[in-house]
């Protein structure tokens, strides 16, 4: 079976991931969580996510997904297609000895492994923006909450959230 997949994503109440390439909100609680949760693990992403963020991330072998035979990501991972960022991934979980493959984004991309994932960690960001990228909805019937954690705003933080977790039901 192999190491399985897991999503991590932010999403607002009305399902937005982002826009303009970019996020919408301000949760540094967040990018704290998110860096926990993905350090020392296979990181698949689409080649938008990984512009937005501009640079392999310490700690983790990001693998970016691109149907742009050209494209190069330096200190990345460069496949074509999804099944390829899997078997990737599969190889770098087993060197990492890492217990998940970590599958950041985009919307694209969560919707065509989202039925290929054993878990979600999913951060409920409690706005609702306008936006141009969405996160699939979670079918209660397919998924299993197991965790949540609600939080006012930190520091650096501009609305509550949730960190929530589901299994596969």
């Amino acid at each position: 079976m192999g190491v399985p997949l897991a999503i991590v994503a932010a999403v607002a109440r009305n399902g937005v991931i982002g826009g303009n390439n970019r996020l919408l909100w301000k949760l540094r609680s967040d990018m704290l969580h998110f860096r926990a949760i993905t350090m020392g693990k296979p990181m698949i992403m689409g080649r938008r996510t990984w512009d937005s963020i501009g640079r392999p991330l310490p700690g983790r072998e990001t693998i970016v997904v691109t149907r742009d035979p050209a494209f190069a990501a330096q200190g990345a991972h460069v496949v074509h297609d999804p099944d390829a960022a899997i078997a990737l991934g599969q190889e770098l979980a087993e060197r990492l000895n890492a217990p998940e493959i970590m599958v950041a984004g985009g919307g694209e991309l969560y919707g065509l492994l989202l039925d290929q994932c054993a878990a979600l960690h999913i951060t409920q960001v409690d706005l609702a923006p306008e936006g141009d990228a969405f996160f699939p909805a979670i079918d209660p019937v397919r998924w299993r909450e197991t965790a949540r954690a609600v939080h006012d705003p930190g520091p650096g933080d501009e609305a509550r959230f949730s960190f929530v977790d589901f299994v596969r039901a």
